[in-house]
């Protein structure tokens, strides 16, 4: 299958001379279209550094980060900006829709500013609009949805220009569990109908067991991964529980 992802030898440092900290330590791994990816780690342990790079919100100290064929850490920042607009989708834990726009116009802001015609772009977020059940929401502005609804909207916005590959950063810290259920659900659906590759970092157990690949991360290393395969999701939380004991995080969430 085609390789949507690869990554080299990643380093992340900060500092200078004498005070350095590797937030990223010669990471490597691959990602397949249509995977469905969970990052986890104790605080600190660099997850969150690592998808910024990826996403090409942060740059690498070292080694290299291909996206799609493209070697994203050699693009000129204009070029970087068009990549990561037309290759990438961001779903945030904060939301990051615009509040003086409706939904509707919050998921076609990408495909305006990639000119799209206006009858393409009523389509497509409508699509997307369906595909989440989010129809009745598509008037309305943010302060007048709730958690979960504006959490699908920024799901549809992350779709509709159908990305080479979706990042999401802890997609359901800011909801409450009915609509991180829903959520999640969403983002199941996504991946199965649409083939969607999905890249998340959670430190929620709960979160990650609906993922069929996890990374773990320990001191900017990759630590250990498993995969669901057949597993039932139940199953599946148990053994990604048993990781995060050894890795020394904390995760009270039960199925």
């Amino acid at each position: 299958m085609k390789k949507i992802l690869q990554v080299r030898k990643m380093e992340k440092t900060y500092g200078k001379r004498g005070n350095i900290t590797k937030a990223i330590d010669g990471i490597s791994f691959d990602v397949v279209k249509g995977e469905y990816i969970g990052i986890m780690g104790a605080s600190g342990s660099g997850k969150t550094t690592l998808l910024n790079c990826i996403s090409t919100i942060d740059t690498v100290t070292g080694g290299s980060i291909t996206i799609n064929d493209c070697d994203v850490t050699a693009l000129s920042a204009k070029k970087l900006s068009a990549f990561r607009r037309e290759q990438l989708g961001f779903i945030f834990q904060d939301f990051n829709l615009l509040d003086t726009l409706t939904a509707f116009e919050n998921i076609a802001l990408a495909l305006t500013i990639m000119k799209c015609p206006a009858v393409e772009i009523k389509k497509r977020v409508e699509e997307a609009a369906e595909r989440l059940e989010i129809q009745e929401v598509l008037g309305k502005y943010p302060y007048q949805m709730s958690g979960g609804e504006k959490q699908r909207v920024a799901a549809a916005r992350a779709i509709v220009t159908e990305p080479a590959m979706i990042l999401a950063d802890e997609p359901t810290g800011a909801l409450d569990s009915k609509s991180a259920k829903m959520m999640l659900k969403s983002f199941e659906k996504m991946n199965e109908e649409m083939n969607a590759t999905i890249l998340m970092v959670t430190h929620d157990a709960f979160t990650a067991s609906y993922c069929k690949r996890i990374l773990f991360i320990k001191d900017g290393q990759l630590f250990h991964e498993i995969d669901r395969g057949k597993e039932s999701r139940k199953d599946f939380f148990n053994e990604i529980i048993d990781v995060v004991s050894v890795l020394g995080g904390d995760n009270s969430d039960v199925l």
